[in-house]
């Protein structure tokens, strides 16, 4: 596919400084772009690489001023990396309308609805009263449970699995190996000290434009729903338990894990390696340090934590400042003890 400066800008909404004719074939960093590239320019350490790439277009902020001439035709926008990010999900979306039909092999199970422009992917399985909206992509080795319901635009890649009553909302991507509506852990201790498993009868709810990322495992619940609400992304590797609540707009990044019966607000965001204790709520807005414990519920919004267990962030850059100390400040307690000492023992001898 080929774009012109002036169509780009169009979709953009940007103002060209150029040739709007010139075409372009695809994206590439501004430091490897050739004349057939599109690139873009939001980072100030990267300046340098606008007065020499090779790049046809580059995406460029209306209030950088040039040191030099530049050979590209611009594309001056508000936000720059937005603006690349838009054209790159139009080329995207363009690239999936195209990919249409059903491989062979695969089994949709008679019962199963399918909607209009959906593509299946090879040795892909669509179980019992499964629902399939329009111009969803469901990747090869996909495999899809009985009475899922999955939304309009959702693109299912390689490998993804979708148990029994789990429902997808609109626009919802979900990366290869993930596993959405496998069982909640859930065991009842015994007298003679066994476990006795506890049926986990509900699903798992995903409301629309979700991302979910590779490998990623969202239990389904004991009863009712596991859910996941509108907007909200989540890294690879990540682990969402039974019955857990993550609100809109949220983000967590890779290897977090949130425990049963968990309630996470909307717009917050969670570093790496984040673990979240069971049966408690986070308020909306709140940030997380990567490698922070949350043991107890977070009431106020808009908080800040790190550590574990998780605190106020600026008190445990206090703290910390304490503790890379703390070596100094014993040399000194001891200097102080022996001195003391001193002080005791001539005191006695007058």
């Amino acid at each position: 596919m080929e774009f012109s400066a002036q169509q780009i800008a169009s979709l953009v909404q940007g103002s060209i400084e150029g040739n709007p004719a010139v075409t372009v074939k695809g994206f590439a960093k501004i430091e490897e772009a050739s004349a057939e590239n599109l690139a873009f320019l939001a980072n100030p350490k990267y300046e340098d690489y606008l007065y020499t790439t090779q790049a046809g277009v580059i995406i460029v902020g209306d209030q950088l001023k040039l040191k030099k001439e530049v050979s590209a035709t611009l594309i001056r926008v508000k936000d720059a990396y937005s603006s690349f990010a838009t054209l790159q999900q139009f080329y995207q979306q363009m690239q999936a309308k195209s990919l249409t039909g059903i491989q062979e092999p695969v089994f949709i199970h008679p019962s199963a609805k399918i909607g209009e422009n959906v593509f299946i992917g090879a040795f892909s399985y669509v179980g019992e009263n499964a629902i399939i909206g329009n111009n969803t992509k469901i990747h090869a080795q996909t495999y899809v449970g009985n009475n899922v319901t999955i939304g309009d635009d959702t693109v299912l890649h390689a490998g993804v699995k979708i148990y029994h009553d789990c429902v997808l909302g609109n626009k919802v991507v979900i990366h290869a190996g993930t596993v959405v509506g496998s069982d909640g852990f859930g065991f009842a201790p015994q007298p003679d000290g066994t476990y006795k498993k506890v049926p986990q009868m509900g699903n798992v709810t995903i409301e629309d434009e979700v991302e979910i990322g590779a490998n990623t495992c969202i239990d389904r619940a004991t009863m009712g729903s596991t859910l996941i609400r509108k907007g909200t992304k989540l890294d690879n590797l990540v682990q969402i338990a039974h019955n857990v609540e993550i609100g809109g707009n949220s983000v967590i990044a890779a290897q977090a894990g949130i425990s049963g019966s968990s309630k996470v607000g909307n717009n917050v965001m969670m570093g790496g390696q984040v673990g979240v204790v069971g049966h408690i709520a986070i308020a909306d807005g709140t940030k997380i340090n990567g490698q922070s414990g949350i043991t107890r519920s977070v009431t106020k919004p808009n908080t800040t934590l790190n550590d574990t267990p998780a605190f106020d962030y600026t008190s445990t850059l206090r703290s910390q400042a304490i503790y890379r100390r703390l070596p100094a400040m014993e040399k000194k307690i001891l200097e102080l003890e022996k001195a003391l000492a001193a002080l005791l023992k001539e005191k006695g001898k007058e």
